[in-house]
């Protein structure tokens, strides 16, 4: 969050971070959202807001908050945008590891890994619904294009 708001301060943007560990306060937050007028929404990756996905991905439109999430699939249900790993490329790791500890290697001499793709998607159905024109050089940068 520290490198968030870091990034923020220098553009010149203000930012308001709102917490949320169960759904009375996801949508207290939205609600505080809409009334600061906030003109986006950076939803972090957490298992807990990943299992209410569909949840936040209602109360963005509701609200008409243009919202990036960390996790493609997010984008892929309605979201406007995503900038994160691929979720199913870090299972397939976590599987390579299981197997190779079931095989019988030692979970100490495992090298530790980290994915290093990071995959930019944006959903023109959502942009379009929240009246945003995507410019064409945001669109030359992305990975996929949801339409």
């Amino acid at each position: 969050m520290n490198d968030v708001q870091t990034a923020a301060r220098s553009v010149g943007q203000r930012l308001q971070i709102l917490r949320a560990s169960n759904d009375g306060e996801i949508d207290a937050a939205f609600a505080t959202a809409a009334k600061l007028r906030a003109g986006a929404l950076l939803v972090g990756a957490d298992p807990f807001l990943f299992t209410r996905r569909e949840r936040l991905l209602g109360l963005a439109s509701r609200y008409a908050i243009p919202a990036i999430y960390e996790l493609r699939e997010y984008a892929a249900a309605g979201g406007l945008m995503s900038y994160g790993i691929r979720l199913a490329e870090a299972y397939r790791l976590v599987g390579v590891y299981t197997g190779r500890i079931l095989k019988g290697d030692n979970p100490a001499d495992l090298p530790v890994q980290q994915l290093t793709k990071f995959e930019f998607v944006i959903n023109l159905k959502t942009a379009k619904a929240l009246d945003i024109v995507v410019p064409p050089q945001l669109l030359a940068s992305v990975d996929e294009v949801i339409e």
